[in-house]
This record gives C-alpha cells, sequence and structure tokens, in this order.
C-alpha cells in the first residue's frame, strides 16, 4: 500500500527475554487503537502499513479479548512492525485554513529474546543477528523489558534474575560488537535513549515506578552499569548515552483465571509519547555540552521532533547546525526547563488555534508524560 508523506517516523526497539510479554504487548497496542473508545477520543488513527501485520496482530488482541487465549510468541524470529499515525479531524478547524497535513509514523523493532540467551544455530542465523541488529540502530529510544513475574518467581532474591537479565543483554552485544563495527570503528546512529520496563506489570498492583526504579539500583546496579559501558563501546560520543534512567510501567490487560481485561492496560497510552518525546531533552543536553558539530551533532539534531521546531519558532532560532551548536545554548536550555504542564498546554491551545496537526499531537504526546509521571507510571531521568 502506498506510504503517504512521513512527517516525523519514530523508532523503537524492543527488548526482552522468551515469555518476558513482547508479543502480547504489541498487539495489545495496536488493538487498543483499533477500539470504537479509542477512536471517538484520540486524535488518530494507527494504521498497520502492512495489512496482513495489522490483520494478525488485531487477530491476536480479538483472542485475548473474547477467549482469554493469548498470541503465539515469534520464537527465534526478530520483526518488524511499521505503523502511519493518521490526523483525525480536529473538530471546528477549516480544509482550507489547516496545514497540509502528513503522516507520523513509528517502526517497532522486536528483537527476540532467545537471541540473548542462546548461542547462533550456525554461520547463517549468526549472520541472521548481525544483519537484525543493524535494522534497529536506527531506533531513538530501546524498552528494556523486566518480567514482574520473574521478579515475582524471585522473590526476595530479585537479584539473581535481574543480574541475569543485564548480564546476558551485555555478553549478546558483546558478541556482535566486532560484526557490527567496521575496522572496530564506533557507530554514529544507535539507540540513545534505553528506558526500563517492567512488563506485566498488573502482577504488581501495590508496585509504583519508582519502586521499579529503587529494585534495579539496590538488585543490579552495578550490571546495569556494565550494560551501559558495552553499549558506550558501541557508539562515538558515548556521552550521548542514557541507559537505565528512565523507568516506566506496562501491562497489556488485567489477566485473571478464564479472562482477560483488555481494556485495564497500563502505560501502552505512553509508547508512542516515549518515541517521540524522551530523546528531547536530552538531544538538545547532549548536543549543549559537545565542543564540537561533527557527526554524532549532525544526528542528534535529525532525530529532535518536531516540538524543537515549535519552540524554536518561540524564540527565533537560526536554522543551520554551526549556528544551532553555538547559539542554540542558554535560550533554549532554559526554555526547556521551563516547559512545564501549563506551558505545553499554552502550545496545544495556540497549535489548535492554527489546526497544526503535528504540533498539537506533539503537544499532547508531552501532556501525557505529565500525566504518566503524576500517575506514577513513568519516572523520567532528572538529567
Amino acid at each position: 500500500m502506498g506510504l503517504g508523506k512521513v512527517a516525523r517516523e519514530q523508532q523503537i526497539a524492543v527488548f526482552g527475554e522468551r515469555g518476558s510479554g513482547k508479543t502480547v504487548l504489541l498487539s495489545s497496542f495496536y488493538g487498543g487503537a483499533q477500539e470504537p473508545e479509542f477512536q471517538k477520543t484520540s486524535l488518530f488513527d494507527v494504521v498497520a502499513d502492512d495489512t496482513s501485520d495489522g490483520n494478525r496482530l488485531h487477530q491476536n488482541y480479538l483472542g485475548m479479548k473474547k477467549t482469554a487465549s493469548l498470541p503465539m510468541s515469534n520464537q527465534l524470529k526478530a520483526t518488524s512492525y511499521s505503523f502511519s499515525v493518521k490526523r483525525r479531524k480536529v473538530p471546528g478547524s477549516k480544509a482550507k485554513n489547516a496545514k497540509q497535513v502528513e503522516d507520523l509514523r513509528l517502526i517497532w523493532h522486536d528483537y527476540p529474546g532467545e537471541w540473548f540467551e542462546q548461542d547462533p544455530n550456525g554461520p547463517v542465523e549468526a549472520a541472521r543477528r548481525v544483519e537484525t541488529f543493524r535494522s534497529l540502530l536506527t531506533s531513538d529510544v530501546a524498552l528494556l523489558l523486566v518480567d514482574a513475574q520473574r521478579l515475582m518467581d524471585n522473590s526476595g532474591e530479585e537479584e539473581r534474575y535481574l543480574k541475569a537479565l543485564f548480564t546476558n543483554l551485555k555478553n549478546g552485544l558483546l558478541k556482535l560488537r566486532d560484526d557490527l563495527l567496521e575496522d572496530g570503528k564506533p557507530l554514529v546512529m544507535f539507540p540513545r535513549v534505553w528506558v526500563v520496563a517492567l512488563s506485566k506489570s498488573d502482577l504488581l498492583p501495590d508496585f509504583d515506578v519508582c519502586e521499579l526504579r529503587d529494585l534495579i539500583v539496590e538488585k543490579a546496579a552495578g550490571e546495569l552499569s556494565e550494560l551501559r559501558t558495552v553499549l558506550g563501546g558501541f557508539i562515538q560520543a558515548p556521552d550521548a548515552l542514557s541507559v537505565g534512567e528512565d523507568f516506566v510501567l506496562l501491562s497489556s490487560a488485567k489477566f485473571e483465571p478464564g479472562s482477560i481485561e483488555v481494556t485495564k492496560r497500563i502505560g501502552l497510552d505512553l509508547i508512542l509519547p516515549m518515541a517521540a518525546m524522551l530523546p528531547l531533552s536530552r538531544t538538545i543536553g547532549w548536543i549543549l555540552a559537545m565542543k564540537k558539530g561533527g557527526e554524532v551533532a549532525n544526528h542528534l539534531l535529525s532525530t529532535v521532533t518536531p516540538l524543537v521546531l515549535l519552540i524554536t519558532t518561540k524564540i527565533k532560532l537560526p536554522g543551520p547546525l554551526k549556528f544551532v551548536v553555538a547559539l542554540i545554548g542558554p535560550s533554549l536550555a532554559d526554555f526547556m526547563a521551563k516547559l512545564t504542564n501549563d506551558k505545553l498546554d499554552e502550545f496545544n491551545r495556540d497549535a489548535k488555534d492554527k489546526h497544526d496537526y503535528v504540533s498539537i499531537m506533539m503537544t499532547n504526546f508531552g501532556l501525557d508524560l505529565e500525566r504518566g509521571e503524576k500517575d506514577q507510571v513513568l519516572l523520567r531521568s532528572l538529567k
């Protein structure tokens, strides 16, 4: 099918062990967006660019909703899914006044957990793992899933599971390193924001996101630090990297014997906002910290979301990189520090008045993240 013009493409890579709920999470994310209740209130539709992918994910969701049947996992299979986020008409807008609208797109990369738990079965599979990892290097954000069921299974000894989780990921990455780095040269393009996400969080209903952070720090801070060091070894400008500084609770549904309540979800409405917005403040800070522009600064600027374009029109910053690196400085940095819920509300109202769909969506995403923090589902880095 034709994909149309894209205003912004967000990419997210999801890492999790076998059974951590990646397939269920993705099916619930997509299936929930097809529900009439979502479509009545949302400003956008989420449409699978590949119809077969959309039908399969929706079928998985309906199986959970109607017969409490879980989808089969994609064992040893890496898959990328592309979703277009298409505008709905803003109430009261007139086509002649509205800006030309382009789609946003989310690319969701699913990396098989088995690949971090067992060696490849021969050179063909080894090569496939490397090529699969290459495909997700363009991701802006990576989600590292911590399985709530595994935490419960190791109650009182959670460090056994958490240490193994981070160590397996670290070792799996080390095995890929030489094949990914040409002549050992570090990469410019690489996921630079790695969020720790608690999957199946409905199993721990009294657990808030601060408790997740505290548990990770208490039980496996050393292993998380080692993982960050390994990830930093893949990239140019390793200071422009955030690993385990953001945390989120995710639940695809409420699971009970004989029933799956798909409407009782946690954190899935934050997936798009996280992919779009989390790199924003980090990118600005990283660029400001760099003495020179270079490849990394150019790449980071290319990943900055449309919200920065909205902001820069407010304070009249010049666009070319050499000027942005020099002048983005205190004006935009201070402005971002003051970008509170009230300020986002102001921008949101202004965008609606101008029928500026992309800015409406991006400011809505910012407000969603604010609500996620207020509800203790999301914890963003203070850096």
